[in-house]
């Protein structure tokens, strides 16, 4: 398994609040954590911008995903918009997370909860090649059901 060091910075309002962590040893994802100064409650069908306190500077060629987490998803019904949200290499400001409660309940987060999961892994750069026609494959222009699934 590939190892990179990231730099990281807790604003003030995070600096209590626990860097981004692996929560098993081989987990993919690292559990984010709100920086919250006050209880922000989400009512059902609401979407509220969560801070996380930190900063982090990603070296060129990686970027960091923000996922949802499977547990919040499945008993609260809240989840992450935009997601997976794309923080590039170049981008230094705080890392925030737009979440939103589809649940049917108010969903508070606290200062320390874990809201969302970071994958971090590396890009590749893309240069186009204008082409009057492409390889054929056996699945073609099929689209959306084309397995009958």
């Amino acid at each position: 398994m590939e190892a990179i060091t990231v730099k990281v910075r807790q604003s003030p309002p995070g600096s209590d609040v626990s860097l981004p962590r692996y929560m098993t040893d081989n987990a993919a994802g690292m559990d984010v954590f709100a920086a919250v100064s006050d209880d922000e409650v989400v009512l059902p069908g609401e979407r509220k911008i969560i801070p996380t306190g930190i900063e982090i500077s990603l070296p060129p060629g990686y970027e960091a995903q923000i996922r949802p987490r499977s547990g919040l998803a499945l008993r609260c019904g809240v989840t992450i918009l935009n997601s997976p949200g794309t923080i590039d290499a170049d981008y230094r400001g705080e890392i925030k997370i737009i979440i939103i409660n589809h649940g049917t309940e108010p969903f508070t987060v606290q200062r320390g909860d874990r809201i969302a999961q970071m994958v971090v892994q590396p890009v590749c750069r893309v240069y186009w090649s204008l082409s009057c026609g492409l390889d054929d494959t056996g699945r073609g222009s099929g689209g959306f059901g084309h397995t009958g699934a």
